[in-house]
C-alpha cells in the first residue's frame, strides 16, 4: 500500500469509516488512543457546544433498542405547545458525533419551531451504553433511529403518526437505511449526507482499488485473530490529529475546525476526542445502506448538501436512486461541515416547510 494512500487511509477512513490503514496500525500507537467506557451515569447540566434556548424544555432519557442497548438522548419540547399532541422528530449525526453537538442543535432549533425532537446517541458511543466502546455498525445504528421512534411514539404528548427523523452526515445514510423499512417513518431530511458503506467498501469517491480492498479485508481479518486472543478489539488510529501538521489537507482541516476546536469540541465525541475499534468497518464493507431507499416512496425525502461539500457525491447519488416524492437542495457557498453548525448555512426555514407540509 502507498504511502499517501495508507495517510488517507489513516485519517480519512478513521473519520468517514473508509478505512484503508486501520490493521497495520502498531499496538503501542492503538493503546495510547483507547478510551474509558462511558459513564454511566448521564450529565444533568448543560453541556452542549450550542446555546440553551428559552422557548425549549430540555430532558435527559433513556430507552433501549431491539438489541437491549441503552441509548441516552436529550428530549426538546416546545414551551408554548398547547395540549395537543404534536409532530417529532428524531435526530442522530454526524458519524462520530454526540447528542452534544450537530444533532442537538438541530434537535433544539426544530423544537423551537413546534416539534417535539429527540436527538441520540448511537449505540457504543457517547452516554449511550453497549461494550467495546467506539464501535459502528450499520445494522445496529439503523435500528438506533427505530428505537428512537418507538420512544417517541409512546410520548403522550407525540403523534405517532406524524413522526420524522433528520440524519446528519453518516447518519443521513443510516436514516435512509431505517425508513426504507420502518413505515412508521413520514418524512426524512438528511444534510451533509454520507453512505457510511459505500465509502467504507470504495473509499472516498469511490477510489479505492479491487486490490486495496483485497489488502484491507486481509488486514482486518487477521486483526480478528489479535482481538480474539487479546479478548477485546483493538483501537485503530486517533480520528483526527492532536494538532494540524500543515500538510493535513483541506478536507481534514475542515473537520479539525469543528472537532478539535471550541466551536464544536466535547470530550464524549469520538470525533473530537477518540478512535473507532480496528474493526469497525468489516460489516460496512459488506452490508450496504441504501440498497432499498426506493422502498420510503411514497413518503417523502429532502436530500440536503452544501454546494462546495466534498461529500456532494453521496447525496446526488441517493437522490437519483430514490424514489418520488424527493427534492434535492443544494445550500450555496457551504461545505460539508457548514452544515453541521452555521445558522446562516443550514436552511431551517426549508427543514420547517417540508415537516409541516409532510407531518400534517
Amino acid at each position: 500500500m502507498d504511502n499517501s494512500f495508507s495517510r488517507l487511509g489513516l485519517i480519512q477512513s478513521a473519520l468517514f469509516a473508509g478505512i484503508a490503514a486501520f490493521a497495520s496500525v502498531p499496538a503501542a500507537m492503538a493503546q495510547e488512543t483507547q478510551r474509558a467506557t462511558a459513564e454511566k451515569t448521564m450529565t444533568q447540566g448543560w453541556d452542549k457546544t450550542f446555546p440553551r434556548s428559552a422557548k425549549v424544555e430540555h430532558q435527559k432519557v433513556t430507552f433501549k433498542n431491539r438489541y437491549g442497548i441503552t441509548l441516552a438522548a436529550d428530549l426538546y419540547l416546545p414551551r408554548e405547545r398547547g395540549s395537543q399532541p404534536l409532530p417529532a422528530l428524531a435526530v442522530s449525526g454526524p458519524f462520530g458525533a454526540v447528542k452534544e453537538q450537530s444533532s442537538g442543535l438541530y434537535a433544539q432549533t426544530m423544537a423551537e419551531r413546534g416539534y417535539i425532537t429527540l436527538a441520540f446517541d448511537p449505540s457504543y458511543t457517547g452516554e449511550s451504553s453497549g461494550e467495546p466502546r467506539d464501535l459502528a455498525s450499520p445494522d445496529i445504528n439503523t435500528e438506533d433511529f427505530s428505537a428512537a421512534v418507538d420512544f417517541l411514539g409512546l410520548q403522550k404528548s407525540v403523534d405517532r403518526q406524524r413522526i420524522g427523523i433528520i440524519g446528519i452526515c453518516g447518519f443521513g445514510g443510516m436514516g435512509l437505511s431505517a425508513a426504507a423499512v420502518d413505515t412508521r417513518i413520514k418524512a426524512v431530511v438528511t444534510t451533509a449526507m454520507y453512505d457510511m458503506s459505500r465509502v467504507m467498501a470504495k473509499g472516498m469517491n469511490d477510489s479505492l482499488t479491487k486490490e486495496q480492498r483485497a489488502q484491507t479485508l486481509e488486514q482486518l481479518s487477521q486483526q480478528r485473530w489479535v482481538d480474539a486472543q487479546n479478548g477485546a478489539p483493538m483501537p485503530g488510529p486517533r480520528i483526527l490529529p492532536e494538532k494540524l501538521s500543515g500538510n493535513d489537507g483541506a478536507v481534514i482541516e475542515e473537520f479539525f475546525d469543528y472537532y478539535r476546536t471550541p466551536r464544536g469540541f466535547h470530550k464524549n465525541s469520538p470525533n473530537s476526542n477518540g478512535a473507532w475499534t480496528t474493526t469497525t468497518p468489516l460489516p460496512f464493507m459488506n452490508l450496504p445502506l441504501l440498497t432499498n431507499i426506493s422502498d420510503i416512496s411514497p413518503r417523502p425525502i429532502l436530500i440536503i448538501a452544501g454546494e462546495h461539500a466534498h461529500s456532494r457525491y453521496f447525496s446526488e447519488d441517493a437522490f437519483k436512486a430514490a424514489a418520488q416524492p424527493k427534492d434535492l437542495l443544494i445550500v450555496r457557498d457551504a461545505n460539508h461541515v457548514d452544515l453541521y453548525d452555521r445558522m446562516d448555512k443550514i436552511p431551517f426555514e426549508t427543514i420547517t416547510h417540508f415537516f409541516d407540509k409532510n407531518l400534517k
